[in-house]
């Protein structure tokens, strides 16, 4: 009797032992070794940039100012004259399109089109369906806070006025940081929000960046977001005289 509660005992133990190799062996998967599948896929994308832009399709269009329900209605003028912008082909989901370097945080990485899974193990991604950067209304990217490289691991340090460059087949476009909204400022003053509050992708006026990643670190119940408003770039001027 004394022999089987040993042996229970010690198949106990080696059990937990083993289970403790596994869960070790998993967190360094997911904090180092993703980090250098990442790099490696960056690497790729990065080099293929340049062939990438000079393929897309750039075309000048005429630029229709986005109204928001319930805004300010700008002046009307009796046949303006029309401006125009400049405007690039969408990707294909999954590819590079584009570069964003945010000097305050040290970040310089690949964007690629779409937020699936497998494009986000990759890099920060842009959600199709919401406009390209630079071009009106809100342009939302996201990405990895943690793992994958965790591009996004330091955007809680941007604060007011840090700026954001993305760079695409038209040229740089400057982004500046914006203070939180109150309807999501936490006590630090960063936006916060539930997975649900899809507002924060919502369409706005002039153009905007919106950078998305989980909240907190290690945890996917939140989300963080940064605002940031276009200040200069191909279409800039044009879009903030309007």
């Amino acid at each position: 009797m004394r022999t089987r509660s040993i042996r229970i005992i010690r198949g106990a133990g080696w059990t937990f032992i083993w289970l403790g190799v596994y869960l070790m062996g998993f967190v360094a998967y997911q904090l180092w070794f993703t980090n250098i599948l990442t790099a490696r896929d960056q690497s790729a994308l990065a080099s293929g940039l340049e062939e990438h832009y000079e393929a897309v399709e750039v075309e000048q269009i005429e630029y229709e100012p986005i109204t928001i329900p319930g805004s300010t209605p700008a002046p009307t003028v009796p046949d303006p004259e029309p401006n125009f912008i400049l405007q690039e082909s969408a990707s294909e989901v999954g590819e590079a399109f584009a570069e964003i370097r945010i000097p305050k945080i040290d970040l310089d990485v690949a964007v690629l089109e779409g937020v699936r899974r497998r494009d986000l193990k990759k890099g920060p991604g842009h959600l199709t369906g919401s406009p390209l950067p630079g071009q009106p209304g809100n342009s939302v990217i996201s990405g990895h806070r943690t793992t994958y490289g965790a591009p996004f691991g330091a955007l809680a340090e941007l604060v007011a006025g840090d700026r954001i460059e993305v760079e695409t087949a038209l040229g740089v476009h400057v982004y500046e940081v914006q203070e939180a909204p109150e309807r999501c400022r936490n006590e630090d003053g960063l936006c916060v929000v539930k997975p649900t509050d899809l507002w924060v992708t919502e369409a706005r006026e002039e153009a905007w960046l919106t950078l998305t990643t989980c909240h907190p670190k290690f945890s996917a119940r939140r989300r963080l977001i940064v605002f940031a408003k276009l200040v200069d770039g191909p279409n800039a001027e044009v879009i903030l005289a309007a």
